[in-house]
């Protein structure tokens, strides 16, 4: 490795990033990632199909692109989510990483120009967005392994890593990945025997070790799904408002994952105090003033009081009927309304709810609204 690509290192991870590492630029067959789309496991998340073919080939990304520069950022927290309180996937307790890491890659883009001589058409860099294999690209760099719950893991930071990459024409050496080249693409390289992440999802969403199958996943029913959450996943998503956790907490690895410098990260921790009975109250002025830049802004204001009632049909606290029963007769979206329905039936609730009621002037047919109901 050359001093001045050592000193690019340096100069990137005083960026704020906690990882950085190189790896060569390489087309891929895509065999797992097409059986993985043939089979519907990324339910409907169309733009994974749409940029496949980009995805496995980075010339079609950045014609010329001879390396991949892997950052990582290390989000793990200390902070817990409160007791009877709705639980956030910890990496939505800061301000929207997407934003805040953007301003560290144009930085970036910038040091490459200055101290390779670069040109603005040389590189592009993407967080969490583009069509890159990040953690491919992260397992071939060395920043960490492909585990069984299809997450990278870091020898230094465990599960809890935002990844960017920089795709550039300039050729830099690559980094040796863990065991060496010939092991880049084994899932579980360092998980040996443990199947906990496997075990402990609440929804089987694991076919086979590496690989989610994103219909049965709770990150996908409460963040990507934007319709309907099906009745089978509701009770096992139990307090979890945004995203799941729990396959990453779970594994071994993180009992070395030290809370990292956050240069690049802003703390929204005061999510975590929400009560269940404050978000299902949340008006839409409300809903924007508290999640303003933040990653659960994407959701909207519908789908955060969907899961809330899912969420609350779960908690067994009587007293969120009222507002529960206020959202199943009176709020604008059908879809909060079944999911509200549903609350109120699953914590005993539902005598003061007739389907008449319902039904009158609503632009949901009763036919939809019976699915609902205990009857059905």
């Amino acid at each position: 490795m050359s001093a001045t690509q050592e000193e690019l290192r340096r100069r990137l991870a005083a960026l704020g990033f906690d990882d950085v590492r190189f790896a060569a630029v390489a087309p891929q067959s895509g065999p797992a990632l097409r059986a993985w789309l043939a089979q519907g496991m990324h339910a409907d998340m169309q733009w994974m199909e749409r940029t496949a073919e980009k995805r496995l080939d980075p010339q079609l990304v950045l014609p010329g692109a001879r390396s991949v520069i892997m950052l990582g950022v290390n989000y793990w927290h200390a902070a817990p989510n409160p007791e009877h309180r709705p639980i956030w996937a910890r990496y939505a307790l800061h301000a929207d990483y997407h934003d805040t890491i953007k301003v560290a890659l144009t930085a970036a883009g910038r040091l490459l120009e200055e101290s390779h001589g670069a040109a603005p058409q040389d590189y592009r860099y993407y967080v969490d967005t583009g069509p890159v294999l990040e953690r491919d690209a992260a397992a071939r760099a060395g920043v960490g392994f492909v585990g069984k719950n299809a997450m990278l893991i870091s020898r230094r930071h465990g599960n809890w890593l935002f990844l960017a990459a920089i795709l550039t024409r300039l050729e830099l050496k690559p980094d040796e990945p863990e065991r060496g080249p010939a092991n880049t693409d084994k899932v579980g390289l360092l998980c040996g025997k443990c199947t906990r992440c496997l075990d402990a999802c609440p929804t089987q969403a694991f076919p086979r070790p590496g690989v989610v199958d994103a219909r049965r996943c709770i990150s996908y029913q409460t963040i990507e799904n934007k319709g309907v959450i099906p009745r089978e996943f509701r009770s096992a998503i139990g307090n979890r408002i945004y995203g799941c956790d729990i396959c990453l907490e779970v594994c071994p690895w993180n009992r070395f994952a030290r809370e990292g410098r956050q240069l690049l990260l802003s703390s929204r921790h005061d999510l975590a105090e929400l009560t269940l009975a404050e978000i299902l109250a949340l008006t839409p002025e409300r809903f924007a003033e508290i999640f303003r830049r933040t990653a659960i802004k994407r959701l909207k204001l519908t789908g955060l009081l969907r899961n809330a009632c899912i969420v609350a049909g779960n908690s067994g606290d009587r007293t969120l009927v009222p507002e529960l029963s206020r959202l199943a007769t009176t709020h604008e979206s059908a879809l909060v309304r079944a999911h509200a329905i549903w609350a109120v039936f699953r914590l005993g609730g539902g005598a003061g709810l007739s389907a008449a009621r319902l039904s009158e002037g609503d632009p949901l047919p009763l036919a939809e609204y019976a699915a609902e109901l205990p009857s059905a």
